[in-house]
């Protein structure tokens, strides 16, 4: 077989402010800005890797989702336990001081791990966790 990752998905509640974090400080190129029913979708990735994104989307956009999922997803988002995604940079010291330098929320400095890896973490303006590695 022959499968690649495409996209995944990560919530925002603020388009503004995913834009400013994921294309302004992340580098990241703005795919897709889609809007529908007071709704935004928008669909970023790395320059130079066109065939991987992520798209931020609505967290209630689904249809099926009921009040009460609505309100926990609102309250995990709230915590940063509802989503996240694992980065990887050449340069973990550089991109952690460019990321730390917008304000972003800093959850874990450059750590070497006992699993083999280093790695630092950050929250998204939606709470989501952003874990990004050092590419050896």
């Amino acid at each position: 077989m022959d499968i690649t990752i495409h996209a995944s998905f990560l919530p925002h509640d603020d388009p503004e402010a995913a834009l400013a974090f994921y294309r302004d400080t992340l580098g990241f190129e703005v795919r897709r800005d889609v809007g529908y029913g007071g709704m935004r979708w928008l669909t970023v990735g790395p320059a130079g890797q066109p065939g991987t994104s992520i798209v931020l989307s609505p967290p209630a956009a689904d249809p099926g989702i009921t009040d009460d999922e609505r309100k926990t997803i609102a309250e995990m988002m709230a915590k940063g336990t509802y989503a996240g995604i694992l980065l990887a940079a050449p340069d973990l010291d550089g991109t952690f001081e460019r990321v730390e330098a917008s304000g972003a929320e800093v959850v874990q400095e450059p750590t070497e791990q006992p699993y083999g890896v280093r790695d630092c973490a950050f929250r998204d303006p939606a709470g989501n966790m952003v874990r990004i590695q050092e590419l050896r």
